[in-house]
């Protein structure tokens, strides 16, 4: 076995998954209980071979090396834990999105079908569940029918995190498996956990399912919930776009989520092909002046008598005054800074610039779709992707495998380590192709402010 840590594999650099072998000598091995399974023997070569890799750059130069590799997610031919000694646990951390049901029933299903564990456990209302004793059972029969809703049966919370806590209770439960759904801050939390349950030498797999429509999670393709959330803010969209086309001078303001990362508002921008402006943190904007939103705004309803705006609710967050910043808008208890309304600033911004102006009468909707888009059962495609991240993930901790997010790495699902996820945020980069088919598909203009080219000269 490779050792768990960043290996050099001929020219390219394998970033390896911890092992419950690296810390535990003499660990027994059993057969893989998927060789007796009657779904699975029709499967040829089933078993993923312990020397397959995913690459992350796909494209690479013909006499380049490969770059950095990820062990393939799938069943192992040896297992680290007997099937009648495992008890998991599920949690769900963090807000909500579209698929976290999905998954907590794969998982469930996934251990009771393919591997004949029974001992399930779900901790109700996040990290605060393992020390406050919030506890249910789990069997296929309990998650039967859960994908059909929004949300998450085990509820959810943000904070609550405190790491000896946790393990405490992960070890006095006897638990040995441990399934962690969240985002970028949750995954960070998880390979805390990962760390102290190493140090106290416990026989225990950590696998972090990463959570967030935000899309926001480095390494990996997507996450769960992201391709229904881009899917559900097609409708907020799309009524923007009846009420400014039935109105003259009409504008839809539609605001989607994502406070760093613009990816939600990028994509649904591009499958709606109604919108005509698109604003992400990424990329910074002006509204005053030559070349600002506001002036475009003025030449689009000129133009074709209406328009339709989408911003990502990151974005413009720097250019709200501190007389502006009555409204803050955030839909969950966390500690992060609150981030102010941009869309009920933008608009009322819009409003005002038109009523001093005088030049013509606007009518502005404001559609603000964030518990809509969140709160909705997943679609056919985020089913189907969950399916495959829960069993991956069940795989992987089986295998003995531990201290890693499961993912698809160019359409591949992988074993991450935990570093990796927690090194810094994905964000859409505005000198990629995609933000250039966004540029073309809306034909807005760039929005950077004179000023900051001037003064980035003047530093060069």
């Amino acid at each position: 076995m490779l050792d768990s840590a960043t290996s050099y594999v001929s020219d390219s650099l394998l970033e390896d998954v911890p092992h419950l072998s690296d810390y535990i000598p003499d660990l027994p091995t059993y057969p893989d209980p998927l060789q007796d399974n009657p779904s699975y023997a029709v499967v040829k070569q089933y078993y993923v071979n312990q020397d397959d890799t995913v690459a992350q750059q796909i494209v690479v130069h013909k006499n380049s090396s490969r770059g950095t590799l990820f062990r393939r997610a799938g069943p192992a031919q040896k297992v680290y834990f007997d099937s009648k000694e495992v008890y998991a646990c599920i949690v769900t951390c963090g807000g909500l999105c579209p698929g976290l049901n999905t998954v907590i029933r794969e998982l469930v299903c996934g251990l009771y079908h393919m591997y004949g564990v029974h001992k399930v456990l779900g901790i109700e209302g996040g990290y605060r569940g393992f020390y406050s004793r919030n506890t249910i059972p789990l069997t296929p029969k309990i998650v039967n029918d859960i994908h059909k809703r929004g949300g998450t049966i085990l509820k959810t919370s943000y904070g609550g995190h405190d790491t000896s806590k946790i393990v405490d209770s992960i070890q006095d439960r006897g638990i040995n498996q441990v399934y962690i759904l969240g985002g970028f801050g949750t995954q960070n939390e998880a390979a805390m956990i990962f760390e102290e349950i190493r140090r106290r030498g416990l026989k225990v797999a950590v696998v972090g399912i990463p959570k967030t429509i935000d899309n926001d999670i480095p390494v990996i393709d997507k996450s769960i919930g992201f391709d229904t959330a881009v899917e559900e803010a097609q409708r907020a969209i799309n009524s923007a776009h009846v009420e400014a086309e039935s109105a003259e001078n009409g504008i839809g303001v539609v605001k989607l989520m994502g406070r760093c990362s613009g990816f939600i508002a990028m994509y649904a921008t591009l499958a709606s092909r109604d919108v005509d402006c698109c604003l992400i943190p990424e990329s910074p904007f002006y509204l005053e002046g030559p070349g600002g939103v506001l002036e475009f705004i003025e030449k689009r309803l000129r133009e074709q008598g209406h328009m339709v705006i989408v911003i990502a609710e990151g974005a413009g967050q720097e250019l709200i005054l501190p007389s502006d910043k009555s409204n803050k808008n955030r839909p969950d208890a966390a500690s992060d800074d609150l981030f102010h309304d941009v869309g009920l600033w933008l608009s009322l911004k819009i409003k005002d610039h038109f009523a001093r102006s005088k030049k013509m009468a606007i009518n502005l909707k404001y559609i603000d779709p964030t518990y809509m888009i969140r709160a909705i059962p997943s679609n056919a495609s985020d089913n189907v992707f969950c399916t495959l991240l829960a069993q991956s993930a069940v795989h992987g901790a089986m295998a003995g495998y531990t201290g890693f997010t499961v993912g698809p790495v160019n359409g591949r699902n992988c074993y991450i380590p935990f570093h990796l996820i927690n090194e810094g945020q994905k964000r859409v980069v505005i000198t990629d192709r995609m933000w250039a088919r966004l540029l073309s598909s809306t034909h807005q203009p760039s929005f950077v402010n004179p000023l900051h080219i001037t003064e980035e000269a003047k530093a060069e």
